[in-house]
């Protein structure tokens, strides 16, 4: 008996991402739209973090 086409394991886990890897390798970032060197560019903040975090709080109901 075999297994089912759901138990096997994936063999290309991974591929999305290190496709996109290797298209940014390539074209760097002179072939980048320039929303997309913003983008980049721009400083990552933790508040970031915290108001996706209070956003899904507020979605599932729970407010303080």
């Amino acid at each position: 008996m075999t297994k089912h086409l759901a138990d096997r394991k994936r063999t290309n886990e991974g591929a999305r991402l290190s496709r996109y890897l290797e298209i940014a390798r390539q074209d760097g970032e002179e072939g980048s739209h320039p929303a997309t060197k913003a983008l980049h560019s721009r400083e990552a903040t933790r508040l970031a973090g915290q108001r996706i975090r209070e956003f899904t709080e507020i979605e599932r109901g729970r407010t303080v």
